[in-house]
């Protein structure tokens, strides 16, 4: 055996002594923090090296070894989920649209709560959300909640919309049937805004092939939108109805009734500047 080999592998079956360590009576080497053997021999008296003993964890380098090891983890675990959110936010502010965040306002964020709890069972029955309403309602943000949940148990989810996704098919560089394969590669794809994108003939084909795609790729679609469901029911022309219809069928509907925070918001800095002015 090589002399590198022969140090490495005595190094393995050594321990290393602090100050205030001490033998005990046993004649193991002990810990002077914990008090707990830094040594164990080998089983049946057996040599190693001509040791018969080796190493063992007092509770001090146990305790240690397990904190730097969360940290690593934990290293580890924010970095993935840093990457999850900037691939899949199509628009930073998104970040915050988190439980911790909500002002207690939507009277459904339950189901929103429900949906993430539920995640495997909702994935694995392919079911969605619909969600709709007025505008400034909260739709945005429940769907946004969602998604930053999701993502912190490290699950891939793309939060986008119609407008993003036209202007990749359009001007992107990637094979806009990649590009799409790919956006049905996430387990979860929420469309916010749905219903802003400009109706050209183009456009509806494009918005169809996306909702298609996703329906063919059996996963969870949810969707926002300022369109009210008597609309969303009864489509202005066949080019819209099978858009529709798709949504319909793989979105449970869910009405959100909160009242526009961003009026609130308004009055909120209206209120302020008044006061400032004082």
């Amino acid at each position: 055996m090589s002399g590198n080999l022969m140090d490495a592998v005595l190094q393995m079956v050594s321990t290393g002594a602090e100050p205030e360590d001490y033998t005990g009576e046993d004649g193991l080497l002990y810990c002077g923090k914990c008090h707990k053997p830094k040594e164990a021999y080998f089983p049946q008296g057996k040599v190693l090296f001509g040791r018969d003993r080796h190493p063992s964890e007092c509770d001090c380098r146990r305790a240690e070894r397990e904190r730097q090891e969360k940290r690593e983890s934990d290293e580890k675990h924010n970095a993935e989920v840093e990457r999850l959110k900037r691939e899949g936010f199509s628009n930073p502010a998104m970040r915050h649209w988190t439980f911790e965040n909500d002002n207690g306002k939507c009277p459904q964020i339950g189901k929103a709560y429900s949906y993430v709890e539920k995640w495997e069972t909702v994935r694995s029955e392919n079911l969605g959300y619909l969600l709709w309403g007025n505008v400034g309602s909260g739709k945005s943000y429940f769907a946004g909640c969602i998604a930053n949940a999701l993502m912190e148990r490290e699950i891939p989810v793309c939060m986008t919309n119609f407008a993003t996704i036209l202007n990749n098919l359009f001007y992107g560089s990637e094979n806009r049937n990649e590009y799409i394969v790919r956006l049905c590669s996430y387990p979860l794809l929420i469309l916010d805004d749905f219903g802003m994108e400009r109706g050209t003939e183009y456009g509806l084909e494009q918005v169809y092939n996306v909702i298609d795609s996703r329906y063919r790729s059996q996963k969870p679609l949810i969707v926002t939108t300022n369109l009210t469901l008597e609309e969303l029911q009864n489509p202005e022309d066949s080019a819209h109805a099978r858009i529709y219809d798709r949504l319909i069928e793989m979105c449970t509907p869910v009405r959100i009734t909160g009242e526009n925070f961003r009026k609130a918001r308004a009055k909120e800095k209206m209120e302020r500047l008044k006061k400032l002015m004082e």
